[in-house]
């Protein structure tokens, strides 16, 4: 099979090679997936990258945890039945040497799920990470229903999702923070009743405004290292600031601000979510995608040859929704 891989942290361009390499075989109660298409994330761009850590777990890697495919050969304890199915892959590179930017890849049986029909494979690649963020900070700690919700950039993969998915379990009113009017149709579109651009207006005068003063009572950040004082200023005392993202390992938190109002900050990250958050999330994603309520913005698909094009459109931020790869032509579209 031919794939991606790397044996060194750095520049896309540089250490990216597609290879040919024996495909994989599933074991005991795993799956292997024909790839169709494979999610660029920017996590996957930080590990290339060396950003978090110039040391690799592995001699070699295979990137990217998001995919989408059909099985094609199943292990040991594995229902046969799922022979042909079409899935959608969740942590496919966490913890592993072998992700989704492959023709190819084995995983457990339960990190591939099924794909309603009716919605295609490059929006699969798109659920493992951003939608399943999105999901967790809609919902997690009692989720958003009667509530004003702030989405940080709005227009970015997750944030796309977060209004959409805000919306749907009952948030009042939901905000969305974004830096071009090309990203305000999006949010827009998406079910934002408010669009800020906050390159060029005041957020939080605006925020403040549209709640009548009350501030908004879940913000959903992609940046807190960015954002903090703002947030504060914008938040309702006894609500919370839903953490997923920063720009900066190292940040400070305004403290007075924060203490005056009970801020309550939650951090998680998507690859860690206890088993039954994530089974939550899933089937209600299933449900979501099964009667076509999300939509799905997928800013670039380049072939697996072109990945490192892809990586440096990520790492740029030059691409604005999700960025698919695709690797191979498998049954449905």
């Amino acid at each position: 099979m031919l794939a991606a891989i790397y044996r060194r942290t750095g520049p896309a361009a540089e250490v990216l090679a597609i290879e040919e390499m024996p495909a994989p075989l599933p074991g005991p109660h795993e799956v292997r997936v024909k790839v169709s298409w494979s999610g660029v994330n920017p996590s996957d761009v930080k590990s290339r990258a060396g950003m978090r850590t110039k040391t690799l777990p592995f001699p070699a890697i295979i990137p990217h945890s998001d995919g989408a495919g059909v099985i094609d050969r199943v292990g040991e304890g594995v229902d046969r039945a799922r022979l042909g199915e079409r899935v959608w892959l969740w942590n496919a590179a966490w913890g592993r040497a072998s992700g989704t930017a492959a023709e190819h890849v084995v995983l457990p049986a339960a990190q591939a799920v099924a794909l309603p029909d009716g919605i295609e494979l490059a929006a699969g690649a798109c659920l493992g990470i951003p939608a399943l963020t999105a999901y967790h900070a809609v919902m997690v700690d009692g989720g958003v229903a009667g509530k004003s919700v702030l989405v940080a950039g709005g227009a970015g993969a997750v944030g796309h999702y977060a209004i959409q998915l805000a919306k749907l379990r009952g948030a009042r009113q939901v905000v969305a923070t974004v830096s071009s009017e090309a990203k305000a149709a999006l949010a827009r579109a998406a079910g934002a009743d408010l669009v800020v651009n906050y390159k060029t207006e005041d957020v939080v005068r605006k925020c403040l405004d549209f709640t009548g003063g009350a501030g908004v009572e879940r913000i959903i950040e992609v940046d807190l290292a960015a954002n903090a004082a703002v947030d504060l200023a914008i938040l309702r005392p006894e609500a919370d600031i839903v953490v997923y993202g920063s720009g900066a390992a190292d940040m400070s938190i305004p403290f007075f601000p924060a203490i005056v109002k009970h801020a309550r900050l939650r951090f998680f990250i998507v690859y860690n979510l206890n088993p039954g958050d994530r089974a939550r999330a899933i089937a209600d994603l299933t449900h979501l995608l099964a009667t076509a309520s999300l939509q799905h913005n997928i800013a670039a698909r380049l072939p697996l040859a072109r990945i490192a094009d892809a990586h440096e459109l990520v790492e740029r931020g030059q691409a604005v929704g999700n960025v698919v790869l695709e690797v191979g032509q498998v049954g449905g579209t």
